[in-house]
């Protein structure tokens, strides 16, 4: 599946450690040998694996990652202190991650705060050491999404569009294996079967990544507010999304499959 000669979807999930079922989570994937598993690396909107004491400049009062995403980037450049604690941070999680003895698919970002360029160092650097050979980069084509729900806002797009592309090509650059196109951003907690199915219909060569955040119901910690997961769950397993993915010619699997 390595883009460049191949078609390929990737399937596969990530972990992130320092959630609540992270434990579960771990069990379920030794479970599923063949479900490719990854790092989903947290550096906001969570709760740190490091001791909240000895990274203070990431966390509020309460022990929880800094929110204010437009701030928290501007510090990251200008605060020597705070680089070195979310490298701190990033480190702890890979350390966690190489302990549940999974093998290390790829590596991703919650909320791509990875775009930022300090922070992508830090997990790039950080995670040569640990095995780490692919790394998702949400460059996403708008005249596919445009094509099949005009109505779509292009918003989040315009944003990590920039970074994302330097991102892309310093990763390349490290020998990294980043997907050609990747859909999620628009359609985030709505990738439904009426956009999923037409999606799998549509896709550009390559290799390609759509994510989904399936679940049962909205019960749980740490749930984004407006997100359809139970929508996401149900295209996963709709009969005709199934066809549809069927019919494209790509291959399935996860990044690993891009390396063989």
């Amino acid at each position: 599946m390595e883009a460049a000669h191949k078609r390929g979807i990737l399937t596969a999930a990530s972990l992130m450690v320092g959630a609540p079922a992270a434990a579960d989570a771990v069990e379920r994937a030794r479970l599923l040998p063949d479900l490719r598993i990854g790092l989903h690396v947290v550096l906001v909107d969570g709760k740190p694996v490091a001791d909240p004491a000895e990274i203070p400049r990431l966390v509020d009062r309460s022990g929880h990652f800094r929110n204010d995403l437009a701030g928290y980037g501007a510090r990251i450049v200008l605060d020597r202190a705070l680089r070195r604690q979310m490298a701190k941070e990033v480190e702890a999680q890979f350390e966690a991650y190489r302990k549940t003895g999974l093998p290390l698919d790829h590596v991703n970002g919650h909320r791509h705060f990875h775009l930022h360029p300090t922070v992508g160092h830090a997990v790039m650097s950080i995670g040569a050491r640990y095995g780490m050979r692919a790394l998702r980069v949400p460059v996403e084509p708008w005249s596919v999404i445009a094509g099949i729900d005009p109505q779509t806002q292009r918003l989040i797009g315009r944003v990590t569009a920039p970074w994302a592309v330097v991102v892309r090509n310093r990763a390349r650059r490290a020998g990294l294996i980043t997907p050609d196109a990747v859909f999620g951003l628009a359609w985030s907690g709505a990738m439904t079967a009426a956009r999923l199915a037409p999606l799998l219909a549509k896709l550009p060569a390559g290799l390609v990544e759509i994510y989904l955040h399936p679940a049962e119901n909205s019960a749980f910690v740490g749930a984004a507010p407006g997100y359809r997961y139970a929508e996401d769950f149900a295209a996963l397993c709709d009969p005709a999304c199934i066809s549809a993915a069927r019919r494209s010619g790509y291959a399935l699997g996860g990044y690993a499959d891009a390396l063989s």
